[in-house]
């Protein structure tokens, strides 16, 4: 690494450094792929009325009800805002990926257990490691909405009341805000004509063994735009929906992401503006405001500037890890007192498993990406597997992939560790194995009543739970919140993000659930004035 002898003064006029990192052999390439991420940042204002941090499900929820309700809205977010285009390679895939699939680092080891290795650079999806588990989470403007997999599920009411405890009133989610967001993300399920074409030749097999085991696949509501994944069947665009691309984001703009919805007419009311670039490093308050620690990224990792800003209120929607790692260095260094003890407490993993079995047949097809369907099983620990594609592989291998999701009681704290300033996650020892074990014998019953051919246990690949791409809880709601958000001991402070959530959305994909309660939440503190 190689520092600039430059320097500049930003902000409140502290001084900084701008370092400037050896490009990697892959950066020219990607600043012809994708130039529009290499353009010049803005620059935020100096204070905001609102600044929200992250632009996901909570974050851009929040950023545009504060701009309908007229309030001056700044969203901050880490990685970039990156284009879509029907023929260029915006992002990168599974299967050989680069730089732009990861958030600054160099190797990747993924559902398939196949290691992967590349540039450094600013990609879009950050795999943060802890002892006994691994975290996957967003770094783009659009949050998870760029990198995951489509699922937009609302958790049965028993098993939400279970995990909620009565803090939110699931009938008020399902009457308002679940509509709500169905609405503006147009969700819907794999039409007919798309699950019968060759991609989808898997999700029907994956369907026709569960039901000859007995079980009755639910279709599922996804963020996928139909008719662009239809485009790609007719040649008029680049396959990707349709050949397993989805982890690391669809070039074509398949999924119908936050930035072209919540965040889009976020800015055209012309009260917000989304800034990429830009991490928080911290929260602290000064009087009347808070004080927000910021340092401004290009894609390659150079430190372009460093920052300090003002807001009247902070909105957090830097996701489960991101707004918990903030507030727990807040209260462990002091910059926000009076936070409670329910900080950093309460996070789970939402039960977190890919299963694979062997097909019934070769189908000699390619494996489309959006998920078609799911089915429940509470025979040990409430279970739903969901009708998945393997990643990374574009063409027929004769298995059949599944997420699993437990309600497994599981859970985690956040600690601080006072000599390097780091926040780590503290995962209980063994703490993936019932989820696994659960969500193994339904995947297990359903290759054997539906004629699998390969038995993937004995290479070690018919489960993985030493991951999580739905980390959820660290700031929940009714303990370290009140019941809309609000952070105890510190007026102004919201929490509308995964975070909120007891780690846990009931053996339902988080997305749904987190942008509905954001809704939920960012009304009622828009009613009551804060």
């Amino acid at each position: 690494m190689a520092a600039a002898a430059s320097t500049a003064a930003v902000g409140s006029g502290v001084a900084f450094a701008a370092h400037a990192q050896a490009e990697g052999p892959w950066t020219p390439l990607f600043r012809s792929w994708v130039p529009e991420i290499f353009a010049p940042l803005p620059d935020p204002p100096e204070h905001s009325e609102a600044l929200v941090i992250g632009s996901g499900f909570g974050g851009a929820v929040g950023a545009l009800r504060l701009a309908q309700a007229g309030t001056q809205t700044t969203v901050l977010e880490r990685g970039s805002r990156w284009p879509n285009d029907p023929w260029r390679e915006i992002f990168t895939g599974d299967d050989l990926p680069d730089g732009r699939g990861f958030w600054h680092r160099t190797s990747f080891t993924g559902v398939t257990k196949v290691p992967v290795f590349f540039d450094s650079f600013g990609g879009v999806l950050d795999c943060t490691s802890y002892p006994g588990i691994d975290v996957w989470r967003a770094a783009a403007v659009g949050g998870g909405s760029v990198i995951f997999t489509g699922a937009m599920v609302a958790p049965p009411k028993a098993l939400f009341d279970s995990v909620f405890g009565g803090s939110v009133d699931y009938n008020e989610l399902t009457s308002r805000y679940f509509p709500r967001v169905r609405d503006m993300l147009r969700l819907s399920p794999i039409p007919a004509d798309l699950y019968g074409s060759a991609p989808f030749a898997h999700s029907r097999a994956w369907d026709e063994q569960a039901r000859k085991a007995g079980y009755t696949p639910v279709p599922v509501d996804s963020i996928f735009d139909w008719d662009i994944v239809r485009g790609e069947l007719a040649g008029r665009s680049r396959p990707s929906a349709t050949a397993a691309r989805s982890n690391l984001g669809n070039s074509n703009g398949a999924k119908f992401d936050l930035d072209r919805n919540y965040l889009q007419q976020a800015r055209d009311t012309g009260k917000a503006a989304v800034f990429p670039g830009h991490r928080v490093d911290s929260i602290g308050r000064d009087g009347d405001r808070f004080t927000i620690e910021i340092t401004k990224l290009a894609p390659t990792g150079d430190v372009l500037g460093r920052r300090t800003l003002t807001a009247d209120r902070v909105y957090l929607g830097a996701g489960s890890i991101g707004t918990t790692e903030l507030l727990v260095r807040a209260r462990a260094t002091g910059t926000l007192p009076n936070l409670n003890e329910h900080i950093g407490e309460g996070w789970g993993t939402n039960g977190d498993v890919v299963l694979a079995r062997g097909a019934s047949s070769i189908a000699g097809n390619g494996q489309g990406a959006p998920c078609a369907s799911r089915v429940y099983d509470d025979s040990q620990l409430p279970t739903t597997l969901e009708n998945w594609f393997i990643p990374g592989i574009p063409i027929d291998v004769g298995a059949l992939a599944s997420l699993g999701i437990v309600l497994d009681p599981t859970r985690g704290r956040f600690g601080y560790n006072a000599t390097d300033g780091s926040v780590t996650v503290d995962w209980p020892t063994n703490g993936n194995d019932a989820a696994r074990a659960s969500a193994e014998a339904v995947n297990h019953r359903i290759a054997e009543r539906g004629g699998s051919l390969v038995e993937y246990d004995a290479i070690g690949y018919a489960a993985n739970a030493n991951f999580t791409a739905h980390p959820l809880g660290g700031a929940v709601l009714g303990k370290a919140t009140d019941n809309v958000g609000r952070v105890h001991g510190q007026p102004g402070l919201y929490v509308l993000d995964g975070a909120a959530i007891p780690g846990s959305t009931a053996t339902a994909n988080p997305s749904l659930t987190i942008a509905a309660l954001a809704e939920r939440n960012i009304e009622a503190i828009l009613r009551s004035g804060g």
